[in-house]
């Protein structure tokens, strides 16, 4: 039972990263994992095997979110974008309890306090971002490295909560180019059609080696900052995980929202809140 809720969790983290305005560190927040991640992946060269078990189901999850359900995320997200953004809305939120004992029992120093409104000013700065135009990913070295150095920065904001990898990407113009190779490398397989999934590949190596270089660097980065200054991160923690619903509200005509969809809405919230209850700690 415990390994099917870490693969969940990690389905959810996974789903998390592939939707723009959602950070699969703030899934992690929400569900009380996110030292454990961190801890887990930082100590892999000195206890791989450990780690590994400890990783292993979260990677599963992660793989089955943002292959296999990625495809009906977006589907819900292009159809009914108010209530998909309320379910996450509910997972983050439903997070928010586990992180109160981090912050609560001093009194609240004015450093603390502006850490949380600066970072919880980042996520609202960075609605303001502009799509950029879609890049063409022709095979070559220079777009190896490319993909490689944004693999990296994409991997950088994935693991930090409250901060979008998928919307970095857009802004940069690779997100839609990146989850068209996802998908055309995941249609081609079954078929075995070599020309498609070694196009594909070429592709998604050097971003996927970059996201993997990317994620080990800023857990190190977070880990040391938990270690030394535990309270004033979990303070710019709490600043960007509560101003994650700006990010998955951003765009939206709320008032054009029917009372139907309304309701509908505050339901999934309702039932995202206790989903990440039951997949927390």
């Amino acid at each position: 039972m415990s390994f099917l809720k870490e693969v969940l969790r990690g389905i959810a983290i996974g789903v998390a990263n592939i939707i723009p305005g959602v950070s699969g560190g703030t899934m992690m927040v929400s569900m009380g994992i996110y030292g454990d991640v961190i801890g887990a992946v930082t100590g892999m060269p000195k206890h791989f095997w450990k780690s590994v078990k400890f990783l292993l189901p979260y990677a599963i999850g992660m793989l089955i979110g943002i292959g296999g359900l990625s495809f009906a995320i977006g589907y819900f997200f292009l159809e009914f974008p108010f209530e998909t953004a309320m379910l996450f809305i509910g997972l983050i939120f439903g997070g928010v309890p586990l992180l109160l004992p981090k912050i609560m029992g001093k009194r609240i120093t004015f450093s603390e306090t502006l850490l949380f409104v600066l970072f919880f000013g980042l996520v609202v700065w960075m609605q303001f971002w502009k799509q950029g135009t879609d890049v063409a990913l022709n095979p070559g070295i220079k777009n190896s490295i490319s993909l490689f150095v944004v693999g990296t920065v994409a991997a950088a904001t994935m693991v930090i909560p409250g901060v979008s990898g998928s919307m970095l990407l857009m802004s940069l113009g690779y997100y839609t180019p990146i989850i068209n190779r996802i998908s055309g490398f995941l249609a081609a397989l079954p078929a075995l059609k070599w020309e498609e999934l070694f196009a594909c590949a070429a592709v998604l190596i050097p971003f996927g080696i970059g996201v993997v270089l990317g994620i080990f660097l800023v857990s190190k980065l977070v880990e040391y900052l938990l270690e030394k200054q535990e309270r004033k991160t979990y303070f710019a923690i709490m600043g960007l995980v509560t101003s994650s619903p700006i990010a998955v509200l951003s765009g939206m005509n709320i008032v054009s929202i029917g009372f139907g969809q309304l309701l509908l809405g505050i339901l999934l919230f309702i039932g995202g809140f206790f989903i990440a209850n039951i997949l927390g700690k």
